[in-house]
């Protein structure tokens, strides 16, 4: 097989010549079996197809090529490879019984990754790991792929785009799940700049796509293929519905591309993660090895067999706690309530003008008294608020660590002041009629503000509920410096 790339689809073609065998899979048995050699005389095609039987020769190797993917039947980074083999009509066999961990650890795997980096493609010309250049070279396999683009530019803003999604998308999700599930410490700060900062890139990412249907062009490409896999991560584990609405045409994109039928083969069903997993301890290795061996030594002194008090209470409450049932939100408990609070998310989210008309009027409209209630909160140290960009972190770092009770709040601050110190002042919706307890347990940022709830049937108090809700410049008399939301 040559190194040049075919000019030629790869996919089964019916061939036109006097003579031919009428299909590919004819065509391949005749090679194969030295009968009936092709002359380059013979083989004149038409345009777009071989033209030679060297040409044949390699359209028939390439179909015939062996991949196997090492890689678990889960792992997003080989989902990448395996949709851009369904769009080129590549066979691309996933290796079975694949376990993390141990099939990645073994000296044939090593020799393919040294590191032990998964996924590894095996090719007749080698192992390729990391799953870009993965999924590239499988991408590359169709001579006349569209998922390259079809021009220079394209090609250049394909690549483009899957660096972002690398860099930008990917990283700063992994950033806030692997910490989460335990496989990383857990640090407040290190996961408020990875949140700020997808934030960022899902902003960007919005922009395009609100005016494109794909990344790149008018149809899927592997910059699409690379961006939706890695999506799936984050909404399938820590973007929660609350978290993505703010980015309408990305989750446009999103559930448009994982539902296009070579997408849905290998990712299958996806679900949206109804609310970020709590944070887990940090994985430890095993221990059990270790006594083991001290065991070992002391092995002789075993004279008295002392098995029967084997049987401990201790291993029934293993069991006990793996199926411990999920406790229900005190919250979800409460009356049902005729406020939805994703729908006035929602149209505060998309209220671009007539803003007091529009979107305060709905809250009035929508909010429930019996439901839910109203809080204001002013922060007690804003003498100590001197430095504007530390005022703000500040702030973000309360608003990211009230995400536990994203499902059952809305939130207002405002940072006040055109010079220091800044003022910080908050309008807060809570579910239920007091501040919920989880709430004032988990989140200690609480306890540096001074809480009194909005009395409704004062005009004075509801007014500066509308004012807050609205960023009302200027505010009790002062500019405003930021607001930020909480929803």
């Amino acid at each position: 097989m040559t190194g040049r790339q075919p000019s030629f689809p790869l996919l089964k073609q019916t061939l036109i010549f006097p003579g031919a065998p009428e299909t590919l899979e004819g065509l391949t048995l005749q090679l194969l079996s030295n009968k009936k050699p092709l002359s380059h005389q013979s083989a004149n095609l038409g345009p777009g197809l071989p033209q030679c039987s060297a040409d044949i020769e390699e359209i028939v190797l390439l179909q015939a090529m062996t991949l196997v993917l090492h890689a678990g039947n889960t792992n997003k980074n080989a989902f990448k490879a395996l949709i851009a083999a369904e769009y080129n009509g590549v066979t691309v066999k996933l290796v079975p019984n694949f376990e993390m961990g141990v099939s990645n650890k073994t000296p044939q795997f090593l020799k393919m990754n040294p590191i032990g980096k998964v996924p590894v493609l095996e090719t007749p010309d080698g192992p390729i790991f990391e799953s870009n250049a993965i999924a590239r070279y499988v991408a590359r396999l169709k001579g006349d792929t569209p998922l390259y683009g079809s021009s220079l530019i394209e090609f250049a803003r394909i690549e483009q785009w899957i660096d972002f999604a690398s860099l930008e998308i990917d990283a700063n999700i992994l950033k806030w799940f692997i910490p989460r599930a335990g496989f990383a410490v857990y640090l407040p700060p290190a996961e408020e700049a990875a949140i700020s900062a997808l934030k960022r890139a899902l902003d960007a990412l919005n922009k395009h796509l609100a005016s494109n249907t794909f990344l790149v062009g008018h149809s899927v490409t592997l910059a699409d293929i690379v961006m939706t896999c890695n999506l799936s991560l984050g909404f399938s584990r820590v973007m929660t519905k609350s978290f993505t609405s703010e980015f309408p045409h990305v989750e446009r994109y999103f559930w448009t591309m994982v539902n296009q039928p070579n997408f849905k083969k290998i990712l299958g069903e996806v679900k949206q993660v109804e609310s970020v997993p709590p944070v887990q301890s940090a994985k430890k290795p095993s221990q059990s090895k270790e006594p083991a061996k001290h065991k070992a030594k002391d092995e002789p002194k075993k004279e008295t067999k002392k098995e029967p008090a084997k049987p401990k209470v201790e291993e029934p409450a293993e069991e006990e706690e793996a199926p411990k049932p999920k406790l229900k939100n005190p919250l979800d408990l409460l009356p049902p309530s005729k406020m939805i609070l994703d729908e006035w998310k929602r149209l505060y989210s998309n209220t671009k003008s007539n803003f007091r008309e529009v979107a305060i009027k709905g809250f009035w409209d929508m909010f429930d008294p019996d439901g839910y209630s109203l809080w204001f909160c002013d922060y007690k140290y804003n003498d100590e608020n001197t430095v504007s960009f530390v005022t703000l972190n500040k702030v973000s770092g309360f608003l990211q660590r009230m995400d536990l009770a994203r499902k059952y709040a809305f939130g207002k601050i405002l940072v006040i002041g055109s010079e220091p110190p800044y003022k910080v002042k908050g309008l807060w919706l809570f579910r239920g009629q007091e501040i919920p307890q989880f709430v004032l347990d988990e989140c200690y940022d609480m306890e540096l503000y001074d809480w009194r709830k909005v009395d409704i049937n004062d005009e004075a108090q509801k007014e500066r509920v509308n004012q807050m809700i609205e960023d009302a410049e200027p505010f009790e008399g002062e500019a405003l410096l930021d607001a930020k939301c909480f929803k």
